[in-house]
């Protein structure tokens, strides 16, 4: 699995201009699923991201995590992570997890943020969204299982 972890003020998703999603301060997570990726690797990345201290205490310094300011977490689905853009000018999808798979481990995810985070709102899985938010540093981390 792969997620793009955005820290945010804010986020929203919108489908045919109505807004559907949104979150105050927290993660934005656009998370992407492999054709490998299973269950675990769903826990693994998710038990990774809810750990890390990516948030600044009184100091200025990334000393919080999510739990510890109860922030809020938007989960979009992104599949377009797994894009090959080695040969040509087209980028190719062929390592991105078939829409069955991904979408199991997608809703799997959510529910293990779900166990986590009192707020966690998602984007509706294989539509046309539109993201919005407001990145909090700017600081944005990418996240790939087969490096963790």
């Amino acid at each position: 699995m792969r997620a793009v972890i955005q820290r945010v003020q804010r986020a929203s998703v919108t489908i045919d201009g109505v807004e559907t999603a949104s979150i105050g301060q927290g993660y934005l997570i656009l998370l992407g699923v492999g054709h490998d990726d299973t269950p675990a690797t769903a826990e693994k990345l998710w038990h990774k991201i809810a750990a890390l201290r990516i948030i600044e205490d009184e100091n200025g310094k990334t000393n919080r995590s999510l739990g510890d300011v109860g922030g809020a977490v938007l989960v979009v689905s992104q599949f377009t992570l797994y894009a090959d853009c080695r040969h040509g000018r087209r980028p190719s999808f062929t390592a991105a997890g078939a829409p069955a798979l991904a979408r199991e481990l997608y809703e799997y995810f959510v529910t293990l943020a779900r166990a986590d985070v009192p707020q966690v709102s998602t984007g509706t899985f294989a539509a046309d969204m539109k993201v919005a938010l407001v990145n909090d540093g700017p600081f944005t981390i990418v996240l790939d299982t087969d490096e963790l």
